[in-house]
């Protein structure tokens, strides 16, 4: 999987973003204030390695808009992350919180690594530097990061204890995502997989589909492909082909997901497995199904293959997995995409239900969070697809003009000062 140039997603998030400016007549003032971002803070992390040396990785912490609440946004730590990037996918947290409608702007932060290169007590000391050198940033009521690309729950037990040392006193707000047993939220490890199906269960009643007659393709099993994957199958809704960064699998009569689960889980990829066909994860996008769900890196859409793609239905689990270019060719082939700022959010919606939890020390049992994820999915789906068909617009589009419109309702009404 090769994700889209980097300056691409930036370009590409902000030519989307003057669209939907133009569609809701944003007065100047407004649009240029949220045509930049906040605060951008550029981060030298040293830390010592195993063999002695000392090696120096560069970082970054976005803040996009804070009009709406805390800066938001999860950590990645990737080889070819760079600044642009992080700033596109900061922009796409402020769009998203607010297509939710949670009381949160957007940010989003990367420290450029291979990971993979890395043994565990590396990646522990880089997690703990980088998270000293963004700290004046980040705090409960300032900027709440959370696990994205090769970051999880450890990542986020490091910062936490690395904040609340800092600080003196324990702090579980400072980050979601968090162990259960340092303040994380029942629900959250499955929170965005849950999302990307409870969109896909909205869509399929309101389109008047039965899913026990339908198919799906899942490109990417790691944890929001796998728990899609999962609770897709849970449906009727017949899994025939998944993949990972290494290879795919494909079996005409549907996947046994908890076996290819507890397969990857012995042996970390997908290699290997016993049963069904190997294909690649190009052949996965333009397998004849009827459900595709992008949920691994971004840029995998693109005007090469779009044409080839064979699904009515794209729900994207991933952050920016579809060029514009590509969006263009699927929107006149009729495709009915659900874009990612509304179908990858419910790791965000769980991520505040994690901070509020955090701050009031009250914990709240998986079924009354799972229960809430799902009332505000479908709100906001249902949000969308009436800016969808009153402005005869793309869902991408709409959602876009949901998000950015209550940004700009909120810079509007607090003003600019000093």
């Amino acid at each position: 999987m090769t994700p889209q140039g980097h300056g691409d997603l930036l370009k590409e998030v902000m030519e989307s973003f003057q669209e939907a400016s133009d569609l809701l007549k944003l007065e100047p003032n407004i649009r240029e204030r949220l045509s930049h971002p906040r605060r951008i803070l550029i981060v030298s992390c040293p830390i010592n390695m195993d063999d002695g040396t000392v090696k120096s990785f560069e970082g970054y912490r976005v803040q996009y808009n804070i009009a709406r609440g805390p800066a938001k946004g999860g950590i990645r730590f990737h080889p070819e992350v760079d600044l642009n990037e992080t700033i596109g996918l900061a922009a796409l947290m402020t769009w998203k919180c607010a297509v939710v409608n949670i009381p949160y702007g957007g940010a989003k932060g990367a420290v450029r690594v291979d990971p993979s290169r890395l043994s565990w007590t590396e990646i522990e000391n880089l997690t703990r530097r980088y998270t000293w050198e963004i700290s004046p940033m980040i705090g409960p009521e300032k900027d709440i990061p959370a696990p994205d690309m090769n970051t999880g729950p450890k990542h986020m037990a490091w910062i936490m204890d690395t904040y609340s040392i800092i600080k003196g006193y324990s702090v579980p707000g400072v980050v979601t995502g968090k162990p259960l047993s340092i303040g994380g939220s029942e629900g959250r490890p499955e929170a965005t997989g849950r999302g990307v199906v409870y969109c896909i269960i909205e869509a399929t009643n309101e389109l008047g589909v039965n899913l026990t007659e339908k198919t799906a393709a899942v490109q990417g099993f790691g944890n929001v492909g796998s728990v899609a994957a999962k609770l897709l199958e849970r449906t009727g809704c017949k899994v025939m082909a998944v993949s990972d960064v290494k290879s795919g699998i494909y079996h005409k009569k549907g996947l046994d997901i908890p076996k290819v689960i507890e397969w990857v889980g012995r042996n970390t990829f997908l290699e290997g497995y016993p049963e069904g066909e190997s294909i690649t994860n190009d052949d996965l996008l333009t397998l004849d199904c009827d459900i595709l769900i992008p949920a691994a890196l971004g840029g995998q859409i693109t005007r090469e293959n779009a044409s080839r793609i064979r699904a009515s239905m794209i729900v994207e689990g991933a952050n920016g997995p579809t060029t514009s270019d590509a969006d263009k060719i699927l929107n006149e082939k009729g495709v009915f995409i659900i874009p990612d700022i509304l179908a990858n959010a419910g790791g965000v919606v769980v991520s505040y239900f994690e901070w509020v939890q955090d701050i009031q020390s009250f914990f709240w049992h998986e079924k009354e969070i799972n229960d809430k994820l799902k009332s505000i999915m479908r709100n906001a789906y249902n949000s969308v697809r009436r800016i969808a068909q009153e402005k005869k617009v793309t869902n991408r589009m709409a959602a876009l003009m949901l998000g950015i419109g209550r940004v700009a309702e909120c810079a509007r009404v607090r003003g600019l000062r000093p």
